[in-house]
């Protein structure tokens, strides 16, 4: 089945304020940014984003917080865009701290339909905070709830005209664990190609996960 190719504007059009979104990326690589920059220019706020981390002030998730559409941020660092060290340090957004690693997971259980993930890491720190702790053969672990969100945008290199994804080198990230966990996905593609074009071993995400491509 062919996937419908939509303008930057008709992807940013089903943005709503208030919506959960995952953003792809790794300080940017990997990130959807013809989207970004529309929805940052957009009316919408009071956006959750949940990604690897917050990019830089031009560019990536950056672009979002800098333009205050962001109220609540899960995310694994913020130290590469002090205008997100700005905003939480004067409680104008919210920053949920997750290690990296557990990030992914909490991602990769709300794809598999999982209700979340037991972890020592972040036992007898700040991360622990008000989450259940879980003693299991003798080992307390952390349960790190699972996480999804309403639309997933992320960046892919190559798609071909059923929506199946390769991502090049290290863009791959956390696109394909984003790409399970959302109710719409929509994927900024570099290329695009007739369907079977892309080896099926260089397919990193299945067209039956991605509603939306993007040129």
């Amino acid at each position: 089945m062919q996937k419908p190719v939509i303008t930057p504007d008709e992807a940013v059009a089903k943005v709503k304020s208030g919506m959960t979104l995952m953003i792809g990326g790794f300080l940017s690589t990997g990130s959807p940014h013809k989207i970004l920059k529309l929805l940052a220019e957009s009316d919408v706020q009071d956006l959750t984003i949940i990604g690897n981390d917050t990019g830089f002030p031009d560019k990536g998730i950056g672009l979002l917080i800098a333009a205050k559409k962001v109220k609540r941020v899960i995310t694994s660092h913020i130290g590469t865009n002090p205008l997100t060290i700005e905003q939480f340090n004067n409680k104008e957004i919210e920053v949920v701290f997750v290690p990296q690693g557990t990030l992914a997971e909490q991602v990769r259980c709300g794809g598999a339909g999982l209700g979340g993930v037991l972890t020592p890491t972040g036992l007898g720190t700040v991360v622990a905070d008000g989450k259940q702790i879980t003693t299991l053969d003798g080992k307390e672990y952390l349960l790190e709830k699972a996480l999804r969100g309403d639309i997933a945008l992320i960046g892919a290199s190559i798609a071909d005209t059923s929506g199946n994804l390769h991502y090049k080198g290290t863009t791959q990230n956390f696109n394909p664990l984003m790409a399970m966990a959302c109710d719409t996905v929509i994927a900024e593609v570099d290329e695009l190609v007739q369907s079977g074009e892309i080896p099926m071993e260089n397919v990193h995400t299945q067209g039956i996960l991605v509603d939306y491509l993007v040129l």
